[in-house]
């Protein structure tokens, strides 16, 4: 956890800032401006909120602002459990998105401290490119789903843009990875997941997969 941007993760200062202005800003950055990314990001947290009685983990959760969402809807015994390797991230979390079904929970995503098959759904959203060897990730968030849950990742997707010269330079050095355009549903292939749908919107990528049922 050396780079920029890793080194800003244990920051409680930015972990304070960054619910409210970083993630929007950085969220229109990923549509070059526009508001696409925004819409989708709305229209996929809608569905994984959807009322019921699950199971949900979130890895990488930072200060928590995508669990609370995710688990505002729950039912009956259903819980959400945020993960994240920054005490300070984890510390804003407890603070400001806390709930009934939400705990939150210390632990390295390569090596995610819970049993096989035993989340619904797995989450791991606007972080996967600031986590050091990043690929063995999907592997966990695979094993710890259940057989017939999903799989949903929002990382980046290295475009004609990124691609200019200097561009990948500069994203590299504030420890920033844009993956390539196969490389998150190529892993998520070879983790057992056959069935993955992609959808990239400017500089970022969706890509849910369900995992098979037997």
């Amino acid at each position: 956890m050396t780079s920029i941007a890793q080194r800003l993760m244990r920051s409680k200062t930015f972990s304070v800032v960054y619910q409210d202005l970083w993630r929007p800003t950085f969220t229109r950055l990923f549509s070059l401006g526009g508001s696409a990314t925004a819409e989708f990001d709305r229209a996929l947290m809608s569905y994984l909120s959807r009322p019921g009685e699950r199971s949900i983990l979130d890895v990488a959760c930072g200060p928590g602002n995508y669990t609370g969402q995710l688990a505002r809807r729950l039912t009956g015994v259903g819980h959400c459990v945020g993960i994240d390797f920054s005490p300070a991230m984890l510390s804003t979390a407890v603070r400001t998105n806390s709930g009934d079904r939400i705990s939150y929970l210390r632990a390295d995503a390569h090596a995610i401290p819970l049993a096989d098959n035993t989340f619904d759904t797995v989450t791991c959203l606007a972080a996967l490119y600031l986590i050091p060897d990043p690929l063995p990730v999907i592997d966990e968030l695979v094993r710890v789903c259940k057989p017939g849950g999903d799989v949903v990742i929002f990382t980046s997707v290295r475009t004609d843009l990124s691609r200019l010269p200097g561009v990948g330079t500069i994203a590299t050095l504030g420890g920033y990875r844009m993956f390539e355009p196969h490389e998150i549903t190529g892993r998520m292939h070879d983790a057992g997941i056959p069935d993955v749908e992609q959808t990239i919107i400017g500089q970022g990528q969706y890509v849910i997969g369900r995992k098979p049922a037997t």
